[in-house]
């Protein structure tokens, strides 16, 4: 029997979360791919609507894919933890019939919402791309079945794969259609005739009638990418199965009924739902708050904006009606950085339920600890750094990408939201693995509470300091920061009270902010010192001395930070044990007392 279980031994909890990561910083480095020359083809008006798209969409999708993925993955590894086999694959078909509704469901959900919401937003011009986007909720719930079935297996490599093929999707065809949407429209301005059904009098108004369908066409490429991801993950589940023997499911016990399996599937997803939806609708609340007040505050205090910002929106080209729009857009390029760290942590997360749930299941409480602990050490091992490196580089890092392109008018603007988001990612990037944790406890209520009271506190926030001309745009950053502060100190609190287990806050708190301080320092400090030196190249260009120093800025922070934890022992043997090779690693830095 011991022999059957070894077929399916899935990945540790890190093996699992390093191909979780290493997937995720591909799709961001497409996204980084995707999103600057998309920015720089449809400018930061086009980027706006592109973006406002999501505002809809996020909540209706993250409510339609909220609790059940968590629910299938916690479920099937406590299935497989117990033997229980036939178990698991009767989870997979009841979870089939339940996402293949809520698809459904969720994509009419959008599209009928749409129209009342543009029209109440004041935002016609949105519409085109809410439906362009609304079947990908469909497909990414069905594609969710397989995902949450073999995260519960502990075989990551096929979600992370789908992620992939899904994001090179998105990049191929987000460009060329909305090239495509471009160069048709400038073509018809140039030859005199209407644009897209409107006669324009110059190259501005004309650009302000292409944008929408720009954008439209740019977001259509999401929904494409969800359809190509499905159909690998559907041939993977046919080619691969699930590597369970004839044998382990002769001997496994008979399965539970499917009606019992749905309760059980609905119970455990209910309160994620929940809290999704506390969330989500937070956030569709903030997003309108955010762009009803500034464009409040841009309407009664216009001289002020056009002279805070004249270098920006004169340099943009952008009209004093698309002012609201333009920070919009802004602010969203500034947001890439702050979800670029708080994706990679996500996936630690992800690969904790099942290896959480499987502990709990066997009630192995030194291992829940363990895995705890490394949770939260890992996510600041990974978020401190790279928060704080990022805040001290934020300027010169928007020049690299945004320097010398159409977009780099944004760089004056987005640059200080980077650097105030870079000092609080930490918090932000700990708060979704607290809430797998807490969800693999089976106390999914938690979560849920502790959201509502961070998000009462953002909503607030945001509606007193964007409608103050000082404030404005940057005002957005003092509620979310506030918000994510109190839901992890809540979680983490909740998290040792239930387990009982004790969190080491010096070696997963304290010792990975020290070594991430003198790793941002050292990058500020070499920015600096060598963007004096290195005088190449034009200011225009992407080849400078200026931008190489960021880089060079970037390598030295990484090789100080790497060694400032060997320093001080911030690195734990726990830890260790569950990377490949790590018994060897762990050898070796304990030989030399550089391991905690």
């Amino acid at each position: 029997m011991g022999q059957e279980k070894s077929a399916v031994k899935g990945q540790s909890m890190l093996n699992g979360a390093l191909i979780l990561v290493a997937a995720t910083l591909i799709v961001k480095v497409i996204g980084a791919i995707y999103k600057i020359p998309l920015t720089a083809l449809i400018g930061e008006v086009g980027r706006g609507y592109f973006s406002s798209a999501y505002e809809i969409y996020t909540p209706i999708y993250a409510i339609s894919m909220a609790g059940l993925p968590v629910a299938v993955s916690k479920m099937v590894s406590e299935s497989v933890t117990l033997g229980n086999y036939r178990d698991a694959r009767m989870i997979f078909k009841v979870a089939q019939r339940l996402f293949l509704i809520v698809g459904v469901v969720g994509t009419l959900l959008l599209v009928f919402i749409a129209f009342p919401y543009v029209k109440l937003g004041k935002c016609e011009d949105n519409l085109w791309s809410i439906l362009m986007i609304a079947p990908s909720i469909f497909f990414c719930c069905v594609m969710s079945t397989y995902r949450g079935y073999y995260e519960g297996l502990r075989n990551m490599t096929p979600t992370a794969v789908s992620q992939v093929i899904e994001a090179l999707g998105k990049l191929v065809l987000g460009l060329a259609f909305a090239k495509i949407v471009m160069s048709y429209g400038l073509n018809k301005f140039s030859s005199g005739e209407a644009v897209l059904g409107k006669v324009c009098a110059d190259e501005s108004e004309a650009l302000s009638v292409i944008y929408p369908f720009a954008a439209a066409a740019a977001v259509l490429s999401v929904t494409i990418g969800t359809m190509v991801a499905l159909a690998f993950m559907i041939i993977h589940k046919k080619i691969k199965g699930d590597r369970f023997t004839r044998t382990m499911l002769v001997n496994s016990p008979r399965p539970k009924s499917s009606s019992e399996i749905t309760n059980a599937m609905i119970t455990i997803a209910i309160p994620m739902v929940i809290s999704a939806l506390i969330t989500n609708v937070t956030n569709l609340i903030d997003n309108f708050t955010i762009r009803t007040r500034l464009a409040h505050a841009v309407a009664d205090n216009l001289e002020y904006f056009k002279t805070v910002f004249a270098a920006s929106l004169q340099g943009s080209g952008t009209l004093d009606k698309d002012i609201g729009t333009y920070l919009y857009g802004c602010y969203f390029s500034a947001l890439d950085f702050k979800n670029l760290i708080t994706s990679i942590t996500m996936s630690l997360g992800v690969s904790a339920i099942p290896a959480l749930a499987a502990a709990i299941a066997i009630k192995n409480k030194k291992e829940t600890g363990s895995i705890i602990n490394s949770v939260v050490r890992v996510c600041m091992l990974v978020a401190a750094p790279a928060g704080l490196g990022i805040a001290a580089l934020a300027e010169p890092i928007m020049t690299l990408l945004y320097g010398g392109t159409a977009a780099e008018n944004l760089i004056p603007i987005s640059s200080p939201i980077v650097m105030i988001y870079g000092i609080g990612t930490f918090v932000i990037a700990l708060s979704t693995p607290l809430t797998n944790v807490l969800q693999a406890m089976g106390r999914a209520d938690i979560p849920a509470k502790t959201v509502a009271v961070g998000a009462v506190i953002k909503v607030i926030c945001n509606f007193i300091f964007v409608g103050i001309p000082k404030f404005n745009i940057y005002g957005a950053t003092i509620g979310t920061l506030v918000c994510y502060t109190v839901i992890v100190v809540l979680n983490i609190y909740f998290a040792i009270k239930i387990s009982g287990c004790r969190v080491k806050f010096i070696s997963t708190i304290v010792k990975p902010m020290l070594a991430a301080a003198v790793c941002a320092f050292s990058a500020y400090a070499t920015q600096a010192v060598f963007s004096n030196i290195l005088t190449f190249g034009d200011a225009g260009s992407r080849l400078n001395g200026y931008n190489f120093s960021t880089l060079l800025g970037v390598g030295v922070a990484v090789v100080v930070y790497a060694v400032s934890l060997l320093v001080i022992k911030g690195i734990s043997k726990d830890d260790l044990l569950m990377l490949p090779k790590g018994k060897k690693i762990a050898k070796t830095l304990e030989k030399y007392d550089l391991i905690g």
